[in-house]
């Protein structure tokens, strides 16, 4: 029986206690953060205030992968999610209209995402692993330092506000801090460096609920409504009973959207998004406008096979990858995480180095794919809406190496195409790498067939001049200006 500790009760730390639970560990989960509410989750939820996890306060969705894993390896997590009020989200009900073979497909239905908001997710994952026999959830005490061997190669324990707690495996869920960097510093154990590029968002994000008796519009994205803009993001999210997040995003610095942490400035750029109306109109807002700068997309070097391993020490979710929040993914790739690694202890002879060099491959496997698409994405993002802000014409985007297609490419071809459409969708929910899909020879071909047609919705989103107009104007301090 190995002792486990387990850095962090967030998503990735959970799902790791969960996924470990039933292989005859002894399973401790210290969380910094206070214990959770208690109470019906619509009732709790909005008033959980949660500084180290500051994404949980913004809008969310679970993405097809996240579901994948669930219904697969957690199917009473699933379910309770359900009882809570989750929505199922059939994303082929967003095939666009122009798609002539509208045929269902075998494999369609894993193309489901779950329309929930960040803080429920958590609340029901919470109460599934504290009702675990073999876990321990503690609270108000996180890990402060790793304890090794003389040698510095492998873990024996940690350190904690109420002193040290032997340990065979200790598990960094501590999300985008990623403290194992800190533990091994400390330790005189040297870091690999991280990969990062840079997201280029600002996040505000509010929540609202539908009125009774509302019939919203859409959900042109499947599991979203509203678009990725030429100089800014506005999307809707569903959540569960009759609850939905708006999140807009922006560059960091644009002073004309700055303004939108105004609750009535963020409301009429909401309103003037295209697809959100609808939804706006029919409902009523219940919680302030939170704001977050999104984090650099990062690799984390301890988790590759760039780092000099210690046995017994590993990292899942945000703790391995950051990946931008537009793409909704990193949420299922805690998930996914979580149960590979724990399959891979499982299967391992002993807690050592080569398991640690098994699983720094499987890290690299699962997650650098995404961190790389939204690295590139992003880059190509903060280009163009850099060029919108300043009133320059769109710069030209470099043909992708080895003929893969644009991300931009395959969208408008997905609009005529529903293979395209499918393997776009796969991509965008986290059920295939960019690799997979991008890469296949007959999806590439595919996307060079398809026709353009029918009207951008980017060509329906306001321009700068109208976004201004909505907001008033900021001089180069960020204070509104109501003369102007």
């Amino acid at each position: 029986m190995a002792a486990v500790v387990i850095a962090g009760a967030s998503v990735a730390g959970l799902a790791s206690a969960l996924a470990l639970s039933g292989q005859g560990h002894d399973i401790v989960v210290l969380e910094r953060g206070p214990r959770p509410p208690e109470g019906p989750y619509g009732e709790v939820v909005g008033d959980w205030h949660r500084p180290l996890v500051p994404q949980a306060a913004h809008s969310h969705t679970l993405a097809a992968l996240g579901v994948k894993v669930l219904r697969e390896r957690a199917p009473r997590v699933l379910a309770a999610l359900r009882e809570a009020g989750a929505v199922a989200l059939d994303l082929t009900a967003a095939l666009p209209p122009t798609v002539k073979d509208r045929e269902p497909r075998s494999d369609d239905a894993e193309l489901t995402a779950l329309g929930c908001r960040r803080g429920t997710l958590d609340l029901v994952l919470e109460r599934a692993v504290r009702a675990l026999p073999d876990v321990r959830i503690a609270y108000g005490d996180g890990v402060r330092a790793l304890r090794l061997e003389a040698d510095g190669r492998r873990v024996t324990g940690v350190v904690t506000a109420g002193g040290p707690l032997a340990a065979d495996i200790v598990i960094d869920a501590t999300g985008r801090r990623a403290e194992s960097r800190r533990w091994l510093t400390a330790e005189g154990v040297p870091v690999a460096d991280d990969e990062t590029a840079p997201s280029g968002l600002s996040v505000f994000s509010r929540f609202h609920r539908l009125r009774p008796g509302a019939r919203p519009g859409p959900l042109g994205r499947g599991n979203a409504a509203g678009i990725v803009g030429r100089h800014y993001a506005g999307l809707l999210h569903p959540g569960e009973d009759g609850t939905f997040g708006v999140l807009i995003g922006a560059l960091p610095g644009d002073q004309t959207l700055a303004a939108l942490g105004d609750p009535e400035r963020f409301a009429a750029v909401a309103r003037l998004t295209p697809g959100l109306a609808p939804w706006l109109e029919q409902a009523d807002p219940v919680s302030p406008v939170h704001t977050m700068t999104a984090p650099h997309n990062a690799l984390r070097g301890l988790a590759t096979t760039r780092q000099r391993p210690v046995a017994g020490l590993f990292a899942v979710g945000d703790a391995v990858c950051v990946t931008d929040p537009l793409y909704a993914r990193g949420v299922s790739l805690a998930l996914a995480g979580a149960f590979r690694l724990a399959d891979l202890l499982a299967s391992a002879p002993a807690v050592d180095i080569a398991l640690s060099r098994r699983v720094a491959r499987s890290n690299e496997e699962l997650y650098g794919p995404w961190f790389r698409q939204s690295a590139d994405d992003d880059r190509i993002r903060i280009a163009q809406w850099r060029a919108a802000i300043a009133g320059r014409p769109a710069p030209s985007v470099p043909t992708a190496l080895g003929g893969r297609p644009l991300l931009s490419e395959a969208c408008a071809a997905a609009a005529s195409d529903g293979e395209v459409w499918r393997g776009l969708t796969r991509m965008l929910t986290g059920l295939r790498t960019r690799e997979e899909v991008f890469d296949d020879a007959e999806f590439r071909a595919r996307v060079r067939r398809a026709p353009a047609i029918g009207t951008s919705t980017h060509l329906l989103a306001p321009g700068r001049a109208e976004l201004a107009r909505a907001l008033g104007s900021y001089d180069v301090r960020g204070r509104f200006d109501r003369a102007a």
